[in-house]
């Protein structure tokens, strides 16, 4: 089985809607949301129910669980809290009852899936060093642990020199941004993998980012967050 792995979509309508057709025409059989459908951008009613059509794999990331709790957004900084209040205002009463009963975590295919990390998925912790790698493969019983959450993509072994997905052998592997990346290449980010031939794919792809950054801008959210995607960071 292929299983398309999309995070952190961010309410990138256009970004989302490139995603899904790349994975339509690869004809996956499955795909898992990691989390993180809104926030930050400018149709998150949409892309909840572009989701919501696609899958039933859907986790909650920390910017779900913000904009339908504004109590939730004191780590946030001031243009994702002025995004969160802004998304909670948007958003369906329907989809906001969807958003709340999200789970943190799924296994399914003798693989792991999260948001954030495998360690207390409720509190939101990043895995972007080495140790923090190294303190959460022992987190997790599955060969495979599939997470989102800090935007940057990456294949990460046990051992460093693993970078290349095999049997036997345990991974983290960050499927990337569909909606925001920041690892300053601007283009879309997610994952396919093959259960059958045990392979692991990054696609990114190109979008209409520069509509997706005009309504940022006309939607009257931040600027910086309409200027961000344009550059990946």
């Amino acid at each position: 089985m292929r299983i398309a792995i999309i995070s952190d979509i961010h309410s990138n309508l256009e970004a989302l809607e490139k995603a899904l057709s790349i994975i339509a025409e690869k004809k996956i059989e499955e795909i898992v949301c990691l989390g993180d459908v809104v926030g930050y951008g400018a149709n998150p009613n949409e892309c909840l129910s572009l989701v919501r059509g696609i899958t039933s794999h859907i986790l909650l990331g920390n910017h779900d669980e913000a904009a339908v709790n504004l109590k939730n957004v004191e780590d946030f900084n001031p243009h994702a809290q002025l995004a969160a209040a802004w998304t909670n205002k948007t958003l369906t009463d329907e989809n906001k009852k969807f958003i709340e009963a999200l789970p943190y975590t799924l296994e399914l295919s003798g693989l792991r899936f999260v948001h954030s990390s495998p360690f207390e998925p409720d509190a939101w912790h990043y895995i972007i060093s080495p140790e923090d790698r190294s303190d959460n493969f022992s987190l997790f019983s599955e060969p495979i642990c599939f997470f989102g959450h800090s935007h940057y993509p990456g294949v990460y072994g046990e051992k460093i020199e693993d970078q290349i997905v095999e049997r036997g052998k345990k991974f983290l592997i960050n499927v990337g941004s569909v909606g925001q990346p920041r690892d300053h290449d601007w283009r879309l980010s997610f994952g396919i993998f093959d259960t059958d031939a045990w392979t692991y794919e990054n696609i990114r792809s190109e979008y209409d980012v520069k509509t997706a950054s005009e309504k940022i801008r006309k939607a009257g959210l931040p600027r910086p967050l309409a200027e961000r995607i344009l550059i990946g960071r």
